[in-house]
């Protein structure tokens, strides 16, 4: 294949001829761009003056034009800010990366400022060596950089009994997705010396709340690490700084923050919070307990009810995040019809294990009504169910762990809406 080109200069006129014929999409722009649009002939502000020089802005911010783009809360969900959530704006991102200052918040009691100087990391119980590690200690053992998701089991809790939220940042934005850079758990433990009883860990985190969750011994030496940076940079205050630890693919209340003791014990510690409030209620009125794992799960962020179709009928790009906590997620459907017709989307960029995926869609919108849904495929063969699969094994007394197919409605006018269909 390498020779079949070899030699040849295709022209100018040929390049044009082939775009013709072959280029709609291209076509389709050219033409609306030539339609009377003058914005390419006016001299502009930015033209004629001097913008600001390098040490304006020594920390780099976004453009004021996407100032909309930005966390946001959801009032009437918490009854204090302080122990509350807001949510990424999966609908305004590109990629897989969550910019650092985009990423989720779920607090206890605020976030807590800490020194890192001042902050220790203490290894206790069923270990032959007790040790307490500074953050000098911590930096000096192998490091890793890993690619992970961190989603509330609550993500997508508020739609169990119907469509409530108007925009896939708040059905589905209690989710991030950023490289971590840390040292993996199980060396740590490795130079305390884990006895043989040692089954459990407690793992401490260092606000107000002091919150607690127990992660078993398994888990903790597989995957888990204790990170100190994400995309490069220190964590964010709000995302756990000096440190936290990642739980791959498992719900974001294992992750803890400002991670400060790790105790081993032969058995998890039963807090009320976690046996309690962490579990997934039932019908029957029992409860599926240490329901870890994130299951597959998707969303169209674009066209979505905050990013409607605004360019009118033609090329269209559909587009979304699919992601497991079991592995990766090599497939995704999408409909434009409500289910009547399914299509393989495209997936793009890059396919790591228990990360976010990109997929597209492109097509030529006619104008007329659509109804939008995802439908994803993970690396166990595990697919994605609709709300009603959902509903009729576990109910809707619960608040967690849904990861139904969601549905947005797109009228004439190229606006959406949450809606669920049967």
């Amino acid at each position: 294949m390498g020779n079949v080109f070899k030699g040849m200069k295709p022209s100018r006129r040929s390049f044009l001829k082939g775009a013709a014929a072959g280029g709609g999409v291209l076509a389709s722009a050219s033409v609306a761009m030539a339609a009377g649009d003058s914005a390419i002939t006016q001299i502009k502000p930015w033209n004629q003056e001097l913008g600001d020089g390098v040490d304006v802005s020594p920390y780099g911010v976004p453009s004021e034009f996407e100032k909309h783009v930005r966390r946001q809360n959801v009032e009437w969900l918490t009854a204090d800010p302080v122990s509350s959530i807001n949510f990424t704006p999966l609908h305004a991102l590109e990629g897989i990366i969550t910019p650092n200052g985009l990423c989720f918040e779920r607090h206890h009691s605020g976030v807590a400022e800490i020194d890192p100087a001042e902050h220790r990391l203490m290894i206790n119980g069923l270990v032959e060596k007790p040790l307490v590690f500074t953050m000098d200690d911590l930096k000096r053992f192998p490091r890793e950089n890993h690619v992970y998701f961190l989603e509330c089991a609550a993500n997508t809790g508020m739609e169990w009994r119907g469509a409530q939220l108007n925009g896939c940042q708040f059905t589905h934005g209690m989710i991030h997705n950023v490289m971590y850079t840390g040292v993996p758990l199980r060396l740590i433990l490795a130079e305390a010396g884990i006895k043989t009883a040692g089954k459990w860990l407690l793992v401490e985190g260092a606000d107000a709340a002091g919150m607690t969750r127990s992660i078993p011994m398994e888990k903790a030496l597989d995957d888990c690490l204790v990170a100190f940076s994400m995309n490069g940079e220190a964590l964010r205050p709000e995302q756990g700084y000096p440190l936290r630890l990642v739980v791959p693919g498992w719900e974001g209340n294992t992750w803890i923050k400002w991670l400060r003791r790790i105790e081993v014990g032969d058995q998890p510690w039963h807090h009320r919070e976690e046996t309690s409030k962490y579990t997934d209620l039932l019908p029957n009125g029992q409860a599926r307990y240490f329901t870890w794992e994130m299951d597959a799960k998707s969303v169209i962020t674009n066209p979505s009810p905050q990013a409607p179709i605004t360019h009118g009928k033609g090329p269209t790009v559909l587009t979304g995040l699919a992601w497991s906590g079991r592995g990766t997620i090599p497939r995704v459907d999408v409909t434009i019809d409500g289910g009547v017709n399914w299509h393989k989307a495209r997936m793009d960029g890059p396919s790591l294990s228990k990360s976010m995926h990109r997929f597209y869609y492109e097509f030529d919108w006619d104008g007329s009504p659509l109804l939008l849904q995802s439908r994803a495929h993970d690396s166990t063969g595990y697919v994605q169910p609709t709300k009603d699969q959902l509903r009729a094994l576990r109910g809707e007394n619960s608040i967690y762990h849904n990861n139904g197919i969601q549905t947005w409605a797109i009228n004439a006018e190229g606006v959406a809406e949450n809606v669920e269909i049967s």
